[in-house]
């Protein structure tokens, strides 16, 4: 089973080689993912996600206090990610009533 990782928070000069890069201290990278935008596919979104097939990879990975994982110069967010349509989405803010 393959253990996938959202990190966010990334330079919008990372690509998919930097990210495999820095987790790669982790363990065997499986897959490395920039997302890039849709109307300029040279800019980074700013988040992406890094699969690993050793489960212990990637809890180490994710283990690392906030901020210690620094790309190209910037402290990134890592965490597991979950599947696209799973995560609650927050609440929106109720009209005030005059």
């Amino acid at each position: 089973m393959q253990h996938k990782l959202f990190v966010g928070g990334l330079s919008f000069d990372t690509r998919d080689e930097g990210l495999r890069v820095a987790f790669a201290v982790f363990g065997e990278v499986c897959e490395a993912k920039v997302i890039m935008d849709r109307e300029d596919p040279t800019r980074s979104r700013g988040f992406g996600f890094v699969t690993f097939d050793d489960e212990a990879a990637a809890a180490a990975a994710q283990a690392c206090p906030a901020g210690a994982h620094i790309i190209a110069g910037k402290p990134v967010e890592v965490k597991a990610a979950t599947p696209r349509g799973s995560a609650p989405r927050p609440a929106k803010p109720r009209a005030r009533k005059a």
